[in-house]
């Protein structure tokens, strides 16, 4: 049952009548059981307010009115500076140095702070601890459950940032911002990169970042006859099928170490050939070889020269031997100089960092070789380069071919 709330007037009125009637009753007592059913009340209830009288006019010892009214201000502010502590300590990380009001771009963490601790504090308390507007907030509520409220703005970095997920997740999670821009470009998008960069740092995206030591796998044999170097570091190439360079790498697996070996076409930077094996011997070499002559399947006409390092794998007579059958020239840089193979240096450095560092570790052979070959095909037809325009290498080779059969017609 509710309890009936008497007002002041009530209670005076009750109290005063008692102590006017108190000489009629033997005691007190029975004055407050003879009046209390004419107020209304309880017996018990009448007696506590005719004793806290009796305080107030000292007349008897206790805790007045007045020192009970200063008690329960000072424990009603007890608690809100308990709250408001406990506010400012769990929101501290939004606050500046010195303790100023959060940034401008820390209102988003402030929204949600208030979003995970309003049923606690309530969300005019927080925001009156943040020296943020309530408004602020519910404004941002709305917004939450009405898209169309929220600016243009707002709705456009809503869609670019599903088109920036779904760009790169597509490829192999290792996009930074400058990659990212140019793919949305080439899928329509006009958009700024200085935008691109502000919702990547926002969801917390990041591209893959070169790093780390590589360990030496050139092993030159000193005594050994060696092509000469007809490249000279002029890693450049007019058409497809001019200037092949090759290097392998190693990836550490919890099997042990695999070998990677790669040839690559200058002009585009295509992947032409690639070979994976547990062994650092000729056939990891000679295999990447194989493919590629049969993937390309140069002419004499081309003056195919194919450039390597100086190890030992690359000088092998086996290797040579194949080399002349079909019809290549072989060039071969210094020892211990990466510069002499700087380009398969550079394609094997994006090959360690968007896939071998990036989803390490690794299980076995199989696991390598089997990444490797997506990131091959991703490589060769979607991934875009720098040096060629922004384009895969597929597409600047077709974009040769193109052009050299417009020739004769033009002409």
């Amino acid at each position: 049952m509710k309890p009936v709330k008497f007002s002041p007037e009530v209670r005076e009125r009750a109290v005063r009548m008692v102590l006017e009637q108190r000489d009629e009753y033997p005691s007190l007592w029975q004055t407050v059981v003879a009046i209390a059913p004419k107020i209304g009340c309880t017996p018990t209830t009448l007696h506590g307010w005719v004793s806290q009288h009796q305080i107030d006019a000292g007349q008897r010892p206790g805790v007045s009115s007045a020192e009970q009214q200063r008690i329960r201000e000072l424990e009603r502010e007890v608690k809100e500076l308990r709250r408001a502590n406990e506010i400012l300590r769990l929101a501290s990380a939004f606050f500046g140095p010195s303790g100023a009001r959060p940034r401008q771009e820390q209102i988003q963490g402030v929204i949600a702070f208030v979003d995970r601790h309003r049923d606690r504090f309530g969300v005019e308390p927080i925001c009156r601890e943040l020296q943020v507007a309530p408004a602020t907030y519910w404004r941002h509520a709305q917004r939450v459950c009405d898209a169309s409220r929220r600016s243009a703005r707002a709705q456009h970095d809503e869609e670019l940032m599903a088109a920036i997920e779904r760009l790169w997740s597509a490829n192999f999670c290792v996009y930074g911002s400058r990659k990212m821009w140019r793919a949305l470009l080439r899928e329509g998008w006009q958009v700024a990169r200085c935008t691109v960069e502000r919702l990547m740092r926002r969801m917390g995206l990041r591209g893959a970042v070169r790093g780390g030591i590589k360990p030496r796998t050139t092993v030159a044999q000193p005594g050994a006859p060696c092509p000469l170097d007809h490249v000279q570091r002029r890693f450049c190439a007019e058409r497809p099928n001019q200037l092949w360079v090759s290097d392998f790498t190693y990836v550490s697996t919890w099997q042990g170490f695999v070998y990677v070996a790669f040839v690559i076409d200058v002009y585009a930077r295509r992947i032409v050939g690639w070979r994976c094996l547990s062994r650092m011997t000729v056939d990891l070499v000679l295999d990447a070889l194989e493919q590629a002559l049969y993937a390309r399947r140069p002419e004499p006409g081309d003056a195919l020269i194919h450039h390597s390092d100086r190890g030992a794998q690359y000088l092998a007579i086996r290797y040579g031997e194949r080399l002349l059958d079909a019809g290549i020239q072989p060039s071969v840089g210094t020892t211990g100089d990466s510069y002499d193979n700087a380009m398969a240096e550079s394609i094997i450095g994006l090959y360690k960092t968007e896939i071998i560092e990036h989803l390490a570790p690794w299980k076995s052979r199989e696991a390598v070789e089997i990444k490797t070959l997506q990131w091959v095909h991703w490589f060769n037809h979607e991934r875009l380069l720098e040096p060629i325009g922004h384009i895969p290498p597929a597409e600047a080779e077709a974009n040769y071919w193109r052009q050299l059969q417009h020739k004769p017609e033009t002409a």
